[in-house]
């Protein structure tokens, strides 16, 4: 079912040029806002069946867009399942405290990588103390629930890896989660100060203040199989900050939108924003240019994936499924 109001509809009620925006926000705000309309051309469709015309706009593309991410989605997890071992999976959150948030907004692109090179470098660190070499797809996500900024990485890692000998080998203990997360915290938040150190974003009273809690790292139930890894995937690799679903009215002054609340038994409420307020937090989560967001490493990384994996595959008597080119087919609305 189409929702009855779009990201697009919002951004459309609000001077963009007059919001304070860097250029690549703004271009990126008016791209969304030209999404399926005539700017952008558009093509023909015929119905095989019933010969009846339509005429459809092209979409933007862009990765922030919500109309634009299903097709993208497909291909990306159909290529995922070529990757897959026989082996449980994790899931794995790391999130920054939002005492960093005024760093992340000034400086995304150095903030956001230390953030995944501060997560791989823990995770690579605990699984080399077990004598493995591991792997991780790494997502990730900028935004809560009420499109606050909350930097937060998903990680998803075989429960297995590679051991001194070139071998596979499966984590030792079976435990229903990859490793103990106090501990994983501890480490994290040590390995993120340094990297943050190095850039000298920040001067010695604010690094030490990070000290001062507790960094949130969440772990989750490992999957049953590969199968519920690709299903969750679906779900997180090309989302964006809210969906076109979740706007539930639009004004020209304001607009309303669906969220859970967390801290209420993840209750489903609704919040009320001025269109320019929404636009301004939407914005946090436009992504700097050519960043990017989900990464592989370890034994799932691009470079492994030209040969050692495909090896370690036929070792393991997996048969690798073929990438099929799916044609995406328009429904007649008349038929």
């Amino acid at each position: 079912m189409q929702p009855q109001w779009e990201v697009a509809d919002v951004l459309r009620k609000v001077d963009l040029s007059n919001q304070n925006f860097t250029v690549h926000q703004e271009k990126t705000l008016r791209a969304l806002t030209l999404c399926r309309t005539a700017a952008l051309g558009g093509h023909v469709d015929a119905c095989d069946a019933c010969g009846n015309i339509s005429i459809s706009y092209n979409s933007c593309r862009n990765r922030h867009c919500p109309k634009c991410q299903g097709h993208k989605r497909e291909e990306w997890i159909q290529a995922r399942e070529q990757d897959l071992l026989p082996c449980s999976y994790y899931h794995l959150v790391f999130t920054l405290p939002d005492s960093l948030n005024g760093l992340a907004i000034a400086h995304p692109k150095i903030v956001y990588k230390i953030l995944f090179d501060s997560v791989w470098s823990t995770l690579n660190q605990f699984g080399k103390t077990e004598g493995l070499q591991l792997g991780m797809i790494a997502i990730l996500h900028t935004w809560g629930q009420n499109l606050s900024l909350h930097p937060h990485l998903h990680c998803i890692i075989p429960g297995g890896g590679i051991d001194a000998n070139g071998k596979w080998k499966r984590k030792i203990k079976a435990d229903k989660y990859l490793f103990a997360v106090k501990a994983l915290s501890k480490v994290f938040r040590a390995k993120f100060v340094a990297l943050l150190r190095k850039e000298k974003l920040a001067d010695a009273h604010v690094l030490q203040s990070l000290f001062d809690k507790n960094w949130v790292v969440y772990a989750k139930r490992p999957f049953g199989g590969p199968k519920q890894v690709i299903e969750y995937l679906g779900r997180y690799t090309h989302k964006v900050a809210i969906s076109n679903h979740r706007i539930k009215n639009v004004t020209n002054q304001e607009v309303t939108i669906a969220y859970k609340d967390y801290k209420d038994g993840s209750k489903t409420k609704q919040l009320t924003l001025k269109n320019e307020e929404f636009t301004r937090r939407f914005s946090l989560h436009i992504l700097p240019k050519r960043f990017v967001r989900i990464r592989h490493y370890g034994i799932l990384s691009s470079s492994w994936k030209r040969g050692k994996l495909q090896q370690l595959q036929h070792d393991l008597n997996i048969i690798r499924p073929e990438i099929e080119t799916k044609t995406q087919l328009k429904k007649c609305y008349c038929c």
